[in-house]
């Protein structure tokens, strides 16, 4: 008979982590626990399976040829044992922390109906909420920072999911004192005015600006904004005239304070994606990615179709 192997889930998801960030320090701080247990629990794996899993340096680790070999199917036997889990436990019993990240339309958007939604299912599951410009939210994804962002996707990542959520349409919008006709007008003619748009190392401001720049006879003046909040104040102060998400600027056009601009041009609606790592396996950063898909969907067929229905 061969001798028994003994290791155990800690041990594995400690390896993953390790893996992941390259150091033990930095899975010591994503584990909440200390670089001594860390470098403890991965002794003990080697031990349990007769194989080196790093090669230890002086601040990183990286893996050998047989931790590369080992780690897929240490993932798998995570997957597993998390189904295993899940099927064990109901949604109600699960506790810990979701990081989120959200870009600010989100957060004018569906963001409180996801929130409420999420609470059901997780009710003893707390939600870190950060919300920021697509490429910051990017970044803390990528260094683990966030578990789930829901951003101007999708992130062009092999370990990154994609959950793909309906888009918003953008609008020409201004204040209703600014000097424009009510009729159809063209890019030329609004461009006798600032274009305030989204910041600019993104594909809204780069769509717009390559547009405008193609219409005019010198380069268009525009106030790029990384906060949406900005955009909207500027507007209907009529500093400018703005290109933003119908849904953002739906109340605001409902009571006068803007202005819809009937323009011979509109640009590409804003696409957005639910973004999470495959692995380490985080399967409530899963189901939110699902859920957000959900809440988005029910919040567009409500908006969009009240929208036809009063244009």
């Amino acid at each position: 008979m061969g001798a028994v192997i003994s290791f155990n889930i800690k041990q594995l998801d400690t390896f993953l982590w390790v893996a992941t960030l390259g150091s033990f320090r930095k899975a010591a701080e994503r584990l909440n626990t200390t670089q001594p247990a860390v470098s403890a629990r991965i002794a003990s794996l080697e031990n349990a399976l007769g194989v080196q899993l790093f090669e230890r340096m002086s601040n990183t680790v990286r893996l050998t040829a047989m931790g590369q070999q080992l780690l897929p199917l240490a993932q798998r036997t995570l997957r597993t044992a998390d189904k295993l889990q899940r099927a064990a436990n109901t949604l109600a019993t699960v506790n810990g922390v979701l990081r989120l990240g959200v870009a600010e339309t989100i957060v004018h958007t569906w963001l409180s109906d996801f929130l409420r939604e999420f609470d059901k299912s997780y009710p003893l599951v707390d939600v870190d909420l950060v919300v920021d410009g697509t490429l910051a939210l990017r970044s803390d994804l990528l260094s683990h920072r966030l578990d789930i962002a829901v951003l101007m996707g999708p992130v062009s990542e092999y370990r990154i999911e994609n959950v793909n959520v309906p888009s918003f349409p953008l609008i020409w919008v201004c204040a209703p004192h600014l000097d424009l006709p009510e009729t159809r007008v063209s890019l030329r003619e609004l461009l006798r005015f600032p274009v305030i748009s989204y910041a600019r190392a993104t594909r809204p401001y780069s769509e717009l600006y390559h547009k405008l720049s193609a219409d005019a006879d010198d380069a268009p003046r525009t106030f790029p904004a990384n906060s949406l909040a900005a955009s909207l104040r500027m507007t209907m102060d009529g500093i400018g005239i703005a290109v933003l998400p119908l849904d953002v600027v739906r109340d605001h056009i409902a009571r006068g304070e803007l202005r819809k601009i009937d323009c011979e041009w509109q640009p590409s609606d804003l696409q957005f994606t639910a973004s999470f790592f495959l692995e380490p396996v985080n399967p409530i950063a899963e189901h939110a990615a699902q859920l957000v898909a959900e809440v988005a969907e029910a919040y567009a067929a409500k908006h969009h179709l009240r929208t036809a229905e009063t244009a």
